[in-house]
């Protein structure tokens, strides 16, 4: 008796499991969690009947800005360079971490213009592939140069220099320049300008 009922089980399992296996590629199977296979939420662009003008997309609130995003109004002008010199300054204090990452950094956004020891004999340049020499990182002008201003270049761009700010975020620039003020000028850590 108790071997029928043995054989009787493996039999059953078999025979789920066979008709567990469908041929039918189109079919997923059974769903077990229906309202996360079809979402009661309105799809990007499909029409809404919430809103007046029928749409699911929305504007971001007014005012509201993305994560990690610190808006910066100043312009690409010597007059807003020369402020940032002045007025912004960097509230963290920096290590030789810091100027690790910065090194990193450079190596990503600012080596194929500046150069690896930052005189300015980047890739771009020395190639021909791009006829504006770039501005010497090394020179006493730029060693005499606040923080506050270099990070307004590299937020807005100066001269034939592009904006980056939309690429980096605040933390790294302010590691770049670390970077740039220590390793490449000799300046201390932290010492300004």
């Amino acid at each position: 008796m108790k071997r029928y009922r043995h054989r009787t089980a493996i039999v059953l399992l078999l025979a789920s499991m066979m008709a567990s296996c469908d041929k039918d590629n189109n079919h997923p199977g059974h769903s077990y969690f229906p309202d996360m296979q079809d979402s009661r939420a309105y799809e990007t662009y499909s029409s809404n009947p919430n809103f007046a003008d029928g749409k699911t997309l929305r504007l971001p609130a007014e005012g509201s800005i993305p994560r990690e995003m610190i808006p910066y109004d100043f312009e690409k002008t010597i007059e807003n360079r020369t402020w940032a010199g002045k007025n912004i300054i960097n509230i963290t204090d920096m290590s030789m971490n810091d100027v690790d990452r910065g090194k990193e950094l450079f190596g990503i956004f600012c080596i194929n213009c500046h150069g690896e020891k930052g005189d300015g004999q980047g890739y771009l340049y020395t190639s021909g592939k791009y006829p504006y020499e770039p501005k010497s990182l090394i020179t006493d002008v730029l060693k005499n140069t606040p923080r506050g201003e270099i990070f307004h270049v590299i937020t807005a761009g100066y001269g034939v220099m592009g904006a980056h700010g939309p690429q980096i975020k605040p933390d790294d620039r302010w590691k770049i320049i670390e970077y740039i003020k220590v390793e490449l000028q000799g300046k201390e850590l932290g010492e300004y300008p």
